[in-house]
């Protein structure tokens, strides 16, 4: 959990830079501490991350952090576009702003970079224990594609979204 108070009232969305690194890894290491016994060792692992992977995964994907007047990464989300789909991972907000809006914001922000990149389609993958994303992203029009896949032993099951473009969808599925 972070030892600073989040400053909630200067919260703003940005790219990451290499900076926000130990950041994202101290926020994704709170949003997830609650569920490390649900998860298998090599999924925690692979969800909360380590400095290398931060590292590359700044490289492969663009980050968004949410951060207050401090630069204290209050929340994070991972987007990557690859043609026409866009996919998202590693998205975690601060247990203690839960329920304030910062997720939607940085899904909003994520959406957006990924349409801009021209995708129709945006997924993620996401595992049993987090019931209350799974619910999040079912509000957002996020629907199970059918896709499950072996994640260190947990399963890995894939939601699937068509991006509106100009007030119409543009994939089918």
């Amino acid at each position: 959990m972070s030892e600073q108070r989040v400053d909630t009232d200067s919260i703003s969305i940005r790219s990451a830079t290499e900076r926000d690194g130990p950041g994202i890894l101290a926020c994704l290491a709170a949003a997830f501490e609650e569920f490390r016994g649900r998860y298998t060792p090599g999924g925690f692992a692979d969800t909360v991350l380590s400095p290398e992977t931060v590292e590359r995964r700044m490289k492969e994907m663009t980050i968004f952090v949410a951060v207050d007047g401090t630069g204290l990464v209050a929340g994070t989300i991972a987007c990557q576009a690859a043609g026409s789909e866009g996919h998202l991972r590693g998205m975690a907000v601060l247990p203690e702003l839960r329920g304030g809006g910062l997720a939607q914001q940085l899904l909003e922000q994520a959406e957006r970079y990924v349409r801009q990149q021209g995708c129709t389609r945006i997924t993620l993958d996401t595992t049993e224990p987090l019931k209350r994303a799974i619910r999040f992203y079912e509000r957002n029009g996020f629907r199970p594609s059918g896709k499950v896949q072996d994640f260190f032993g947990m399963r890995l099951i894939e939601y699937e979204k068509a991006i509106e473009v100009a007030g119409r969808a543009r994939a089918d599925f």
